[in-house]
């Protein structure tokens, strides 16, 4: 199997939404992003699935020496191998890999987050950076549009947290700020236990509320001179707005299910902003 091969069905089999927005780039950005999606999925797949944390530090570790190793002309990793390309083609940083690692890391030391200040710091490094590198391989051309990237990475995270809040209870991590829970009378062991409540519902609606506000100011700071490049982050928006609509129409039954749209719907929406230049609000 080819590097190539190898990170396309990396991020074939994540079936993520990110997956369809590739379709549309032309070959050269469509090679770049989807390895820098499987380089993504790999650090991030340490944290999720190595139960050992002394062992997923060690694999961490191991990812931020290959990243430098891979910058200075020898990468080893098939992921890495694919993704060296591009990174030179468009200007990628070892520093911006190296923060999605540094992202991933502060799951192994923190399970909660005190308010939404520090949320956003831990969102930065594993959304706004991939945003930021995101940006770069779809064609910027102005810097205002780093600014539109991270916001709507923030987005994208802070749906994410919503839509996985049972999966992560699962794993003993509440993302979903403690002041807020507070705020809301919505105690930690309740979500651990995955308990459904008004209170739960009042908590979710309220962080729902807050991503829509990111969703509409990452689109307000998106320059214009940059908007045909950066369709296949429009495309993401689409989905991913569209999804969180969803899980409010289900009424964040999210504790004990995952709400997810189909592949199909997926394409469609891509194929909207592709083809019409509509975005899902």
């Amino acid at each position: 199997m080819t590097p190539e091969q190898y990170v396309q069905e990396k991020a074939a089999a994540s079936g993520s939404s990110f997956y369809y927005a590739f379709l549309f780039l032309p070959p050269p950005r469509r090679a770049a992003i989807t390895a820098f999606y499987a380089f993504c999925r790999e650090v991030d797949d340490v944290v999720d699935e190595v139960t050992d944390p002394a062992i997923a530090r060690t694999k961490l570790a191991w990812w931020h020496t290959e990243v430098a190793r891979a910058f200075e002309g020898q990468p080893s990793h098939p992921v890495m191998q694919a993704l060296m390309p591009g990174a030179r083609a468009f200007g990628l940083q070892a520093e911006q890999l190296q923060s999605v690692i540094s992202g991933c890391e502060m799951d192994l030391d923190q399970t909660r987050y005190l308010d939404f200040a520090a949320l956003q710091r831990y969102c930065h490094l594993v959304a706004g950076v991939v945003g930021e590198v995101s940006a770069r391989i779809f064609g910027q051309t102005d810097e205002a549009t780093t600014r539109y990237a991270h916001k709507l990475g923030l987005a994208f995270q802070l749906t994410n947290i919503i839509r996985d809040v049972g999966e992560d209870a699962l794993r003993g991590r509440i993302y979903l700020p403690v002041s807020e829970l507070q705020q809301h009378d919505v105690k930690a062991h309740e979500i651990l236990q995955r308990q459904y409540s008004d209170r739960f519902v009042a908590l979710m609606r309220f962080q729902a509320q807050r991503a829509h506000a990111l969703y509409d100011e990452a689109l307000a700071l998106l320059p214009a001179v940059d908007y045909r490049a950066q369709k296949p982050g429009l495309m993401m928006a689409s989905i991913y707005r569209t999804l969180l609509r969803e899980i409010e129409h289900e009424q964040f039954r999210v504790l004990n299910q995952r709400i997810s749209l189909t592949p199909l719907r997926k394409l469609w929406l891509a194929w909207k902003v592709q083809a019409l230049g509509r975005v899902a609000t």
